[in-house]
């Protein structure tokens, strides 16, 4: 269960209205029964439908949005640990990036046709906000928290993983800031960081978003939201710092394959060891007749060795009768 004991009151509201008939729809096709309904309903109500109609939703999905967010991360972190036991820490963390993404929970969201039980304002709903991959991953996220509040982990962990596994295709990693933030380390040794700002477009707000570096901009982007800016600056950066790579890839052409010239150099081996043994083998050639020559000189060494010796005391001798 997703609610401790005594924190009951705190998230359920037993005298809440009964669902929709919309909604009543939306719960067959999600598979779970919810047992306090006004969370499903908190999960489909944009800030914008609230802001403008409080009277029938006053709360808004962001703080479901909120709670989903970290119940998908927990998730996707146990299910990778759990099936991917000889991959490194940077690698689950792509892949979980691949898994959570806007893009796969906006799939997730169009699998459930979310969008058109979304209760949105006037202008949203007119300007396409209903198929805003944006609004529908948050919408998604904000389903998964009533879910984990209403029917606990559990109900949670396998209705997300049945749904990702369903998607017919898998979902490129579009986790631009975390790429970038590899790239920047590596060559200019330093975290990129974003200044976002928004501004209001019509009936809707647009975020403009420039990625630094070390102080120098790398790219800008747009989206709907903050975070769809940031991830478009990211990836305006890592095209063009890809770019300079790729022209920087002439680089392979010093590889010491030119150095082969060194073969010339095995000749120079072995034109040293033909003039060394030459000089060898003369001196031991004339080394060994003058050797021939040299017993004479020992036998006639070994006597005045002798001789030296007794003549020292000889000279003693012959000097004691003189005296």
């Amino acid at each position: 269960m997703g609610v401790h004991p005594g924190e009951g009151r705190l998230i359920a509201q037993p005298q809440a209205t009964p669902l929709a008939p919309s909604l009543q729809q939306l719960q067959q096709k999600i598979g779970i029964h919810f047992r306090d309904p006004s969370l499903l309903l908190e999960a489909v109500t944009h800030s914008s439908f609230a802001n403008e109609s409080p009277h029938l939703s006053p709360r808004d999905n962001e703080r479901l949005e909120y709670l989903g967010d970290a119940v998908l991360q927990l998730i996707t972190a146990e299910y990778l640990y759990k099936h991917h036991p000889g991959a490194a820490e940077g690698e689950l963390t792509q892949t979980r990036s691949a898994m959570v993404n806007t893009n796969t929970l906006a799939q997730l969201a169009e699998q459930l046709d979310l969008g058109s039980y979304l209760y949105l304002g006037k202008g949203i709903a007119k300007g396409g906000g209903r198929s805003l991959k944006s609004l529908l991953a948050n919408a998604f996220e904000a389903v998964l928290g009533a879910m984990f509040l209403d029917a606990g982990y559990d109900a949670a962990y396998h209705y997300y993983l049945n749904r990702y596994r369903a998607l017919e295709s898998p979902v490129r990693d579009e986790n631009f800031k975390g790429r970038l933030q590899q790239v920047a380390q590596e060559r200019f040794g330093a975290t990129p960081f974003y200044d976002s700002e928004g501004a209001k477009v019509g009936t809707h707000r647009e975020y403009t978003s420039v990625v630094f570096a070390g102080g120098d901009p790398l790219g800008t982007g747009h989206g709907a939201s903050k975070q769809e800016a940031e991830q478009d600056a990211a990836r305006a950066a890592l095209e063009g710092l890809l770019g300079t790579a790729e022209v920087g890839l002439p680089k392979p052409a010093k590889t010491p394959r030119p150095r082969a010239r060194r073969a010339p150099r095995t000749p120079r081996a072995a034109a040293q060891p033909e003039p060394g043994p030459a000089p060898g083998v003369a001196e031991v050639i004339h080394l060994p007749e003058p050797a021939a020559q040299a017993p004479a000189e020992p036998a006639a060494e070994p006597q005045p060795a002798p001789e030296v010796v007794h003549r020292e005391p000889r000279s003693r001798q012959f000097g004691e009768p003189l005296e």
